[in-house]
């Protein structure tokens, strides 16, 4: 029975379990796909390929590679990277590239980012679509199979090149931390890519100068088995290792990535959690500040879930930003469309123009070491700076009708607080900013499950509970 690829092929990349839903032949069926979808269209010769430390992920790049050059495209094979490792090498190539990780989820899982030349994304609307309608073509109908087709005359070859080095060398490049007071940092790699690329771009590695920094590791060995917490550190269960080893290590700061090490989250000298808001403000604000030296206009732009502290402080130094939709595939775009400097995520996922318009969190945590050691101060100190507000964090409601659920809630606001701003950007947000007492609120969809999210942020913590509590009693008291 052949699998319906629309149960894996979603917005922004491909995700599934393995190897029911993506096995070999679904990994084969994507690679000619892409090829002919994304690869060919654009006069690419090559297709860059990489993957993270899953059992599975050697045998999906052997079948992908497979499909790939059965339709006559080249492929480079730069084995275990990072996704942010492929993004570079997909621009510093300038080559379409794939990525084998299922980021955070669990060992049985695996999945395909995929991205044209340059790291510009694929995603439901830039190709993904096609790629799924091509695959699933293949899939049923083995006969269209470009190996049996006269057009292509030549199979494409394969490569190996390891571009770890190049990698770190360039976000040292990007970011001068050789010059910091000295730091102790614990890093979390929770057995995922960090520990793959921690020790090259942090320490000597990839032959690099050594930094004046005391890395003390956690779970750095590669294991898609994940033996001691998942590696999704925006749950706080994943943290509480990282929270603890601060403490013990008397560390200035702790770092955790997630699985494939595109996202960081930050922990103070306490081992309390940094805001990812307070994150993106202040990397966004050394990043603005870089552009206005270089007489630049800097623009950045960040999510409708990060904190309103964002742009305030952003523009008050000088910035214009632009809000955007939750989303890799949307913050990119914005990035590209508007040549931003900096783009930020409440869920840890942080954009710079001179990283391919990519995310990056190894360039992220960078800046965030090169804040902390220019200066006396501790972390904790400087996140107080950048965290002027009361969030409530995201909650989720199992809901039967989350539609009906969310026009309720915009009655009952828009009923009792009429002078208050309405959107529909990304779900309902519906904001208080302008009055007294300040707060937000945003509700939104899940695209996969019967939820709705809920993001509150007030200027006191008893006004935030208090438009928490109401929203979540209107969301989960179901229509009579």
């Amino acid at each position: 029975m052949t699998i319906d690829l629309a149960d894996i092929i979603k917005a922004y990349d491909v995700r599934g379990t393995v190897p029911d839903q993506l096995s070999p032949d679904v990994a084969r069926a994507i690679g000619v796909a892409f090829a002919r979808v994304v690869a060919a269209p654009e006069g690419a010769t090559r297709v860059v390929v990489g993957h993270d430390m899953r059992e599975s992920g050697p045998e999906l790049v052997d079948a992908f590679t497979a499909g790939v050059t059965a339709a006559g495209v080249d492929v480079v094979r730069i084995g275990l990277c990072s996704t942010d490792g492929l993004y570079h090498a997909s621009g510093a190539l300038d080559a379409p590239g794939a990525m084998f990780t299922a980021s955070h989820n669990p060992a049985v899982y695996n999945g395909i980012k995929l991205c044209r030349a340059g790291a510009r994304p694929v995603g439901q609307d830039t190709g993904l679509a096609d790629v799924r309608e091509l695959a699933q073509r293949l899939l049923d109908d083995p006969s269209t199979d470009p190996s049996d087709d006269d057009a292509v005359a030549t199979p494409g070859t394969v490569s190996d090149v390891d571009t770890l080095a190049d990698y770190a060398a360039f976000l040292r490049g990007l970011v001068d931390v050789s010059g910091i007071r000295p730091l102790k940092v614990v890093v979390d790699a929770g057995n995922g890519m960090a520990g793959y690329t921690v020790p090259a771009v942090l320490g000597t590695a990839a032959g690099l100068p050594a930094l004046p920094l005391d890395v003390v590791p956690l779970y750095f060995e590669l294991d898609g088995s994940f033996p001691n917490h998942e590696a999704n550190p925006l749950d706080p269960k994943n943290l509480e290792d990282l929270r603890a080893a601060v403490v013990e290590h008397d560390a200035d700061l702790g770092l955790a990535f997630d699985g494939d090490a595109d996202r960081c989250f930050v922990v103070d000298e306490h081992g309390d959690p940094v805001s990812p808001s307070a994150v993106t403000a202040l990397v966004g604000l050394r990043e603005v500040a870089k552009e206005l030296e270089a007489g630049r206009t800097p623009t950045v732009i960040h999510n409708l879930i990060t904190s309103r502290a964002v742009p305030d402080l952003l523009q008050a130094a000088g910035a214009t930003t632009v809000r955007t939709r939750v989303g890799h595939s949307f913050i990119k775009a914005q990035m590209a469309q508007h040549d931003a400097v900096f783009g930020g995520e409440h869920s840890a996922h942080y954009y710079f123009r001179d990283f391919f318009f990519a995310d990056t969190g190894m360039l992220a945590a960078l800046h965030v070491l090169a804040a902390l050691g220019g200066q006396p101060h501790p972390l904790s100190a400087l996140a107080e700076m950048y965290s002027p507000y009361v969030a409530s964090g995201e909650i989720n409601s199992t809901v039967t009708d989350a539609a009906a659920a969310t026009e309720r809630v915009r009655d009952a606001y828009a009923s009792a607080y009429p002078q208050a701003d309405v959107d529909r950007l990304d779900g309902l947000t519906v904001a208080h900013w302008d009055g007294h007492p300040q707060w937000w609120f945003n509700l939104r969809a899940s695209n996969t499950e019967p939820l709705l999210r809920l993001n509150v942020e007030a200027a006191d913590e008893d006004i935030m509970v208090k438009v928490r509590d109401d929203v979540l009693s209107l969301v989960r008291t179901e229509d009579a």
